[in-house]
C-alpha cells in the first residue's frame, strides 16, 4: 500500500508535468497566433522568422561558415529547428514558474514577446507595424498560460489518509485540449492567409512571357556536356541550383508592383524602373556559372544556367554612371535586396564589357523566387556575395572607403575575382571501382579567364593531362575526363586547373574566409 508521502511525490511530479505541458502549448499558442497576425503584415515578421533573421546577422563568419559547410543549403533549417527548441526549452521553464507564479510567468511570455517584437521592427524594412505578431502571440499566450497554471493549482488540502495537491486534473486536460485546437486552428488559418496574399506573386511569375532574347547566347559547341555517369551535368536544373543566403523566409515579389531604383554618386539621371521597363529594353541573353565564396575545395556550391535580362552597364550609362577608369566618382555598386542584404561591386567590373546583367529569366524559365524573382544581379567572374544581389531594389553608387556591405562588415573582402578550382566528381569519395581503365572526371572553373588545362594525378605522381570537353565561354565551367588505368589498392586522386591566363590552380590550402578557398581537390579510392 502506498504511503502518503510517495502518493504526494507522485503528485507534485504529475503536477509539474502538467505544469511543462501547459508551457508547451502556450508557446505553441504565441507562434500559432503571431503567425496569424503576420499574415496580413508580411511573413518576415513573425517572430521565428524575425528572431532568426536577427541571429544570422550577429552571427561570428566562422559559425556561418561552419553551418554552410556542414549543412549547405539546410543552414537555414538547422536554424529554425534550433530555434523552436529553445523556445520549446524555454516554455517548459515559464510553466514551471507558472505553478509557483502564475503572473510570473506569464509576464515571461511577456517579456520574450517583446524581444520577438524589437527584432521583428529593427528588421531591414521592418517598422512598427513588424511588432504586432510578437506581441499579441505573446499577449494571447500569456493568458492561455495563467489559465493553465489555474487549473493545476491543488484542489484539496492534506488530510489524513490523502495527499495534499491533487490537481483539476479532468479541468486542466480540458482546457489545454482546447488551447492546443484552438492555436491549431490559428496557425492553419495563418497559413492559409499568407498563401493568398502571395498568391499575386506566384500569379504574376505564371503570367510572365519572356521575350525572346535580341542578343542570344551562342550556340554551345557539340561536345560541351560529356555526358558521362556521375558528373554534374553542363546546364544545372533549377531545382538543383545552389541556394545560400541569410532569408529565412523567402521573398515572393509582385512582378506588376517591383521597382529598381538607381542613384548615388555620379549619377546625372536617377532611374527608377519596373519589370516591363527592362522587358522593353534590349534582352540579353548569357551562359554564366555562379560560384558562392563559401564553397569549399571540391565543394557544390557552384551552378550554371543560360540568364535572360538587360545590361547593367547600359543602364548605369543611361542614368550619366563613368567607371572610375574614366574619372568617374564611385568605385562602388551597392545593390541592396527587399530582405535588406546589401551586396557591394566595383563599378569598374560592372562595367568593363563583360555580361553583368539584371537577370529575370533562368534556364528558359522567369527566375524561381528563391533565385530573385523577379529580378537579380548576375555579374560574371565575381563570387557572389560581392555581385549576385537577389530579390534587388535599390542600386546605389558610392565607394568602398564610404560604405561597407552586409559581408564586408563581416570580416569578408570588398573585392572577391572568382579562384580557379577544378573538382573531382567521379568517383565519389571511398568509391570502390574495379581494377582497369576508370574515368576519372569533373568540372572547373576560373570564371571570366577560362580553362586552358586540366591535370590529374595519382599517388602524388606525375600530372596527366585529362582531356577537355569543348568550351562554352570563359564565363562557364568546363567539363573534362581522364581515362585512369586503375590498378588494385588504396590510392589518391588530386586535380589541378590551369586557367586562361596561364595561371595553374595553387596547392596551398587556405578555407574559404575572406575571399575564396584554395588547394587542390583530392579524393580515396580503394581499387579492387
Amino acid at each position: 500500500m502506498e504511503t502518503g508521502a510517495g502518493a504526494t511525490r507522485r503528485a507534485r511530479a504529475a503536477r509539474a508535468a502538467c505544469g511543462g505541458i501547459a508551457g508547451l502549448i502556450a508557446g505553441f499558442c504565441a507562434l500559432a497566433v503571431a503567425e496569424l497576425v503576420a499574415a496580413p503584415v508580411r511573413p518576415e515578421a513573425g517572430p521565428v522568422a524575425a528572431v532568426g533573421g536577427a541571429v544570422i546577422d550577429r552571427t561570428p563568419p566562422a559559425v556561418k561558415d561552419f553551418a554552410v559547410r556542414n549543412f549547405g543549403t539546410g543552414d537555414k533549417l538547422v536554424l529554425e529547428l534550433g530555434i523552436l527548441a529553445l523556445l520549446a526549452l524555454f516554455a517548459v521553464a515559464v510553466g514551471l514558474l507558472a505553478l509557483r507564479h502564475r503572473r510570473a510567468g506569464a509576464a515571461a511570455v511577456l517579456v520574450f514577446g517583446i524581444i520577438g517584437a524589437v527584432a521583428a521592427a529593427g528588421r531591414p524594412g521592418g517598422g512598427a507595424l513588424d511588432a504586432l505578431p510578437s506581441l499579441v502571440g505573446a499577449l494571447v499566450a500569456a493568458g492561455a498560460l495563467y489559465g493553465l497554471a489555474g487549473r493545476l493549482s491543488p484542489a484539496a488540502p492534506p488530510r489524513a489518509g490523502r495527499p495534499g495537491g491533487l490537481l483539476d486534473r479532468r479541468g486542466f486536460v480540458v482546457a489545454a485540449g482546447a488551447t492546443a485546437v484552438a492555436s491549431a486552428g490559428a496557425g492553419l488559418l495563418g497559413r492559409r492567409l499568407t498563401s493568398a496574399v502571395q498568391a499575386g506573386a506566384a500569379e504574376s511569375r505564371r503570367d510572365l512571357v519572356l521575350p525572346a532574347p535580341d542578343s542570344p547566347a551562342p550556340a554551345l559547341p557539340r561536345g560541351v556536356d560529356l555526358r558521362l555517369r556521375g558528373l554534374s551535368p553542363f546546364v544545372t536544373p533549377n531545382k538543383d541550383f545552389y541556394r545560400i543566403d541569410t532569408a529565412l523566409v523567402v521573398p515572393r515579389l509582385d512582378a506588376g508592383s517591383w521597382r529598381l531604383r538607381i542613384h548615388g554618386e555620379g549619377v546625372r539621371t536617377p532611374l527608377t524602373l519596373g519589370l516591363r521597363d527592362l522587358l522593353r529594353r534590349e534582352t540579353v541573353e548569357r551562359d554564366i556559372t555562379l560560384t558562392c565564396v563559401s564553397n569549399e575545395v571540391g565543394g557544390p556550391y557552384v551552378g550554371h544556367a543560360r540568364w535572360l535580362g538587360v545590361r547593367l552597364a547600359d543602364l548605369l550609362r543611361e542614368a550619366g554612371v563613368r567607371p572610375p577608369s574614366k574619372g568617374g566618382p564611385a568605385d562602388q555598386l551597392v545593390a541592396r535586396s527587399v530582405d535588406g542584404m546589401t551586396i557591394g561591386t566595383p563599378v569598374e567590373d560592372v562595367m568593363d564589357g563583360r555580361d553583368a546583367l539584371l537577370a529575370f529569366g533562368m534556364n528558359g524559365e522567369p527566375l524561381p523566387f528563391a533565385h530573385g524573382f523577379p529580378v537579380r544581379m548576375v555579374v560574371p567572374g565575381l563570387y557572389g556575395y560581392v555581385s549576385a544581389c537577389k530579390w534587388i531594389e535599390d542600386i546605389e553608387l558610392t565607394t568602398f572607403d564610404a560604405y561597407d556591405a552586409y559581408w564586408v562588415r563581416r570580416s569578408w573582402a570588398r573585392r572577391a575575382p572568382v579562384k580557379t578550382q577544378a573538382r573531382i566528381d567521379t568517383p565519389r569519395p571511398f568509391a570502390s571501382p574495379k581494377a582497369g581503365t576508370v574515368p576519372v572526371a569533373g568540372v572547373a572553373w576560373a570564371q571570366h579567364r577560362g580553362i586552358l588545362r586540366v591535370e590529374v594525378r595519382v599517388d602524388g605522381g606525375p600530372w596527366q593531362p585529362a582531356r577537355l570537353a569543348a568550351p562554352g565561354s570563359r564565363d562557364t565551367w568546363r567539363q573534362w575526363v581522364w581515362e585512369w588505368p586503375a590498378t588494385p589498392g588504396g590510392h589518391t586522386l588530386e586535380v589541378r586547373a590551369t586557367d586562361g591566363t596561364g595561371a595553374v590552380q595553387t596547392g596551398r590550402r587556405t578555407g574559404t574566409l575572406p575571399d575564396g578557398a584554395t588547394g587542390r581537390h583530392s579524393v580515396v579510392v580503394d581499387v579492387s
